[in-house]
């Protein structure tokens, strides 16, 4: 029994240490912060600690807009490099840090620039689109870079009937679904999250909540999302979840959302569609990378002024038809 005692009281006492050493490094980033003149810009997939330090929290397309719109002098991206790499496209004369820079994304190394010219003799009336979750070089060789949040919007736009679109399938599934008059060719990409989603899942957790409304991010296959309630980006899933009038949602997306949804809806509840929505890469970011990011001012994001120019052209469509 005192063994016991001893062991909780160690516990406490580690947990009560380790939560006033994340203080204090809280603090020292925002003293680093504000006297560079830098600004802390994370993704809702972030873990919590990383988005209370953010200046600004948002889904892809919100954080390419604030990396185009800010004042900063140092941009630090809490994301993925893809992420990164936008924010540098659209403010070339900041320096851009990624504190964790093996923060990859699967999906979008998935597609090359080789792919996007084999796909343009394939097909040469087709206009060349490109989800944002793709590499600058890839962005580069594309018309138009789209998100989840305005890629039905922009497709709908453009002049051209036949799409290719690179390199998530099943949001080229989903654009197509909601396009019948566009004719979508998509790539054979995927999100490892959302494409380990089926509709087994969605069964299973409809059968333990009946009531509980779905929402999903049309990153996952179509299967799950033909029984879903609401499709749609990281960011249209948070305002959607805030104005309905329902009480319980099962969510099925990047846990990393979870915080944000619960937080501005302390009156709701909110469960996780399945447990395999955990993304490994969204969650290399500590509050320690942060910190050295800061005061080394490491991990700089440097592009090929070149081909930098050339996919700000895709993203600079993209800002000014959303």
């Amino acid at each position: 029994m005192l063994f016991g005692l001893r062991f909780s009281i160690m516990d406490f006492i580690k947990k009560r240490s380790g939560e006033r050493e994340m203080k204090t490094l809280s603090q020292k980033i925002t003293e680093l912060k504000n006297a560079k003149n830098a600004v802390i810009l994370a993704h809702y997939y972030q873990t919590e600690d990383i988005i209370d330090i953010a200046d600004f929290v948002g889904d892809s397309y919100a954080l390419s807009k604030q990396a185009n719109e800010t004042d900063a002098e140092i941009i630090v991206f809490c994301g993925v490099r893809f992420m990164a790499e936008s924010a540098k496209i659209l403010s070339p004369d900041k320096k851009v840090l990624l504190p964790a820079e093996d923060a990859g994304c699967p999906m979008a190394d998935m597609v090359t620039p080789a792919d996007i010219k084999r796909l343009r003799q394939q097909h040469p009336d087709a206009v060349v689109v490109c989800y944002v979750n793709s590499s600058y070089e890839v962005k580069a060789q594309c018309d138009v870079c789209v998100t989840s949040s305005n890629a039905v919007k922009i497709i709908s736009a453009l002049q051209e009937e036949r799409v290719v679109f690179v390199p998530d399938q099943n949001l080229a599934n989903y654009v197509a679904r909601q396009l019948p008059g566009k004719h979508i060719i998509p790539f054979a990409g995927f999100c490892i999250v959302h494409h380990r989603l089926n509709a087994l899942d969605v069964d299973k957790s409809r059968q333990a909540m009946p009531d509980a409304k779905l929402l999903v991010h049309p990153e996952c296959p179509l299967e799950v999302i033909d029984k879903a309630d609401f499709v749609g980006s990281t960011a249209q899933i948070i305002s959607h979840a805030g104005q309905s009038p329902h009480k319980r949602f099962l969510i099925g997306t990047e846990e990393g959302i979870l915080y944000t949804l619960k937080k501005e809806n302390p009156d709701k509840e909110f469960y996780l569609l399945s447990p395999k929505l955990f993304c490994v890469n969204m969650k290399r970011t500590k509050l320690e990378d942060v910190y050295q990011a800061l005061e080394r001012e490491q991990h700089e994001i440097v592009l090929d002024k070149d081909t930098m120019d050339k996919a700000r052209t895709s993203l600079d469509r993209m800002l000014m038809m959303a």
